[in-house]
């Protein structure tokens, strides 16, 4: 599986981590695919399933699909993805009616203080995690981000979802988010 572009068959997929391997045509060693070289990631490839890639490399010097399309999708060019205006204002708005509730009702400072915290590392927490797995370091466990958004950082990490483009098409995370 050499040359600009290539073509093999899905050998496995892991749709819960988000990888898989591609069995190539011309025959050859598997190579690692990852979700992110999906030209349409709204569709996850299966086993047995026809692939068109070109190889690349990783950080690390390993052999990895890249520009991938699977067969019946067109190739997507990438333009600029913008943020999802009303998520991010909905997220706002709540904080808001937090501040508010807390300027004009008995609620304690302490209230708003422990969501603008929460909401801050929840943010960080997916800052981090998308810069490591743009550099294929050690990530934080889909639990610990579910978490901090059970907590109260919710908005953070809906902040963060549509402003980083991270976690905002996983469809497994999304159902549980």
């Amino acid at each position: 599986m050499t040359g600009l572009r290539s073509k093999g068959k899905i050998a496995k997929w892991d749709d819960d981590k988000g990888f898989g391997f591609i069995a190539p045509y011309d025959g050859g060693s598997q190579v690692f695919i990852h979700v992110s070289a999906l030209a349409n990631r709204d569709r996850r490839p299966e086993s047995g399933e026809v692939v068109t890639c070109a190889i690349g490399k990783d950080g690390q010097g390993r052999t990895r699909a890249v520009s991938a399309t699977l067969a019946g999708d067109k190739p997507v060019r990438k333009t600029g993805q913008k943020a999802s205006a009303p998520a991010i204002l909905f997220a706002l708005l709540f904080l808001s009616v937090v501040g508010i509730s807390v300027l004009a009702t008995d609620l304690p400072q302490l209230v708003l203080i422990a969501y603008l915290v929460a909401n801050v590392v929840t943010f960080i927490a997916y800052a981090v995690d998308k810069s490591a797995a743009k550099s294929g370091s050690r990530r934080i466990d889909e639990g610990t981000l579910q978490l901090l958004s059970l907590v109260g950082g919710w908005p953070g990490a809906l902040i963060a979802q549509q402003t980083l483009r991270h976690k905002s098409k996983k469809t497994s995370f999304r159902q549980v988010f």
